[in-house]
């Protein structure tokens, strides 16, 4: 990675009349933008923008998000709560009054989603390469024992490790496992939900995951269970199956391929069998997604809406239960920060200051995301239609 510099002698780097503070003050526009959302720049507010150099608002002004966010990764700004700053941001969907270039970048994320189908089977393994393969340190430190990379189920607990338990254990109860039934797993991640499931419930299962690093750690850690980790795109599946789930890994199909998504659940799946999808939404329907995640983070990702899962379900499947949870995203996210935060002395020796901003951008830039319930989280049983029998939900 590039080697980063921090802004700490910047009368060094700029000359003074470039570091004083009349040079720092923000265009009109963006002030008026910033005092919608209760932010300032420079202000005492632990949610305000620190600006440490002008071309902060040229990069706003012209990438938008994407420029604020590669801003913040360059050292140009700081911010103490920064996942404040983002609940402030979103919850006045400020990102949608954004003038000139950056506004038009935002159409054009939005017709690159709408025109062409970004998660074909050739490019689903993009976003494994780019994040999931990044290294295995990094997750082992962030992450609790289970390795679990989603939202935990905070309604009992009070430490990372207890929500991320109660939700694998949600989730086996939710699909009523029983001992010798086949269990698919679309996106099995680093085989947390496999092994907790083969162990406590007695089932077989088959994990899938288009990331190399996942599916070797996730062989190790499933060693001697009745678990199978397969590195396969989840179209060339056949099979069938008593139960399957799939826990964030829908935010990487793309509204193209909800369809054939799908229809795949439904050939694998037995009559009376069922499905859970754990997948993170969004509150209203959006044909793009934020420039900057989709760059450095999750590349061709994009959420859906209850209007979009409603719609491709239609004649499809039944819903039989939809829950959502999406405020404990926000105390996870946090929770992972605190475990990444206090690793980075080790973590230090092999990745660079650049990178660790970028991390910390994407950790509370997420969490501001579900504060403000623009982002949210969903369990969703659903069914075939001729199945038999009342399925009876639990929280």
């Amino acid at each position: 990675m590039a080697r980063f510099e921090q802004y700490d002698n910047r009368d060094d780097i700029y000359n003074s009349s470039t570091s004083s503070q009349a040079s720092l003050s923000p265009p009109a526009v963006l002030r008026e933008l910033a005092k919608q959302c209760d932010v300032r720049f420079n202000g005492s507010n632990p949610w305000d923008i620190q600006v440490h150099h002008r071309d902060v608002y040229s990069q706003i002004l012209t990438k938008g998000s994407l420029g604020f966010g590669e801003s913040y990764m360059d050292g140009l700004w700081d911010c103490e709560r920064m996942d404040e700053l983002f609940y402030r941001i979103m919850r006045a969907n400020i990102e949608e009054n954004l003038v000139g270039v950056g506004k038009f970048a935002l159409i054009l994320q939005s017709l690159r989603h709408r025109f062409f189908n970004l998660q074909t089977e050739k490019r689903a393994y993009q976003v494994g390469e780019q994040h999931y393969d990044i290294g295995n340190d990094i997750f082992e430190a962030m992450l609790d024992s289970t390795m679990s990379y989603s939202c935990g189920f905070w309604q009992k607990a009070n430490t990372l490790e207890q929500a991320q338990l109660d939700k694998l254990d949600l989730i086996c109860k939710k699909l009523q496992l029983k001992p010798g039934e086949k269990l698919l797993e679309i996106g099995c991640g680093w085989g947390g939900l496999a092994s907790h499931a083969a162990e406590h419930y007695g089932v077989e299962v088959l994990g899938i995951t288009i990331s190399q690093e996942q599916q070797k750690l996730a062989q190790q850690r499933c060693k001697g269970l009745p678990v199978e980790i397969r590195l396969t795109d989840y179209r060339d599946l056949e099979g069938e199956f008593d139960k399957i789930v799939s826990v964030g890994m829908f935010e990487h199909v793309g509204e193209k391929n909800y369809p054939i998504y799908f229809d795949t659940v439904n050939r694998l799946l037995k009559k009376d069998g069922l499905f859970l999808l754990h997948t993170i939404g969004i509150y209203k329907t959006i044909h793009r997604v934020d420039p900057w995640i989709d760059k450095y983070i999750f590349r061709n990702g994009k959420l859906p809406s209850a209007e979009q899962i409603a719609d491709v379900l239609n004649k499809r499947m039944v819903i039989e239960d939809w829950h959502n949870f999406g405020q404990d995203y926000a105390l996870t996210l946090l929770a992972w920060w605190d475990r990444f935060e206090a690793a980075w002395s080790m973590l230090s020796e092999k990745y660079d200051q650049r990178f660790y901003r970028m991390w910390k951008y994407y950790l509370m830039s997420c969490a501001g995301f579900f504060k403000s319930r623009q982002g949210q989280l969903w369990q969703i049983v659903l069914t075939k239609r001729d199945r038999t029998g009342t399925y009876r939900s639990i929280r």
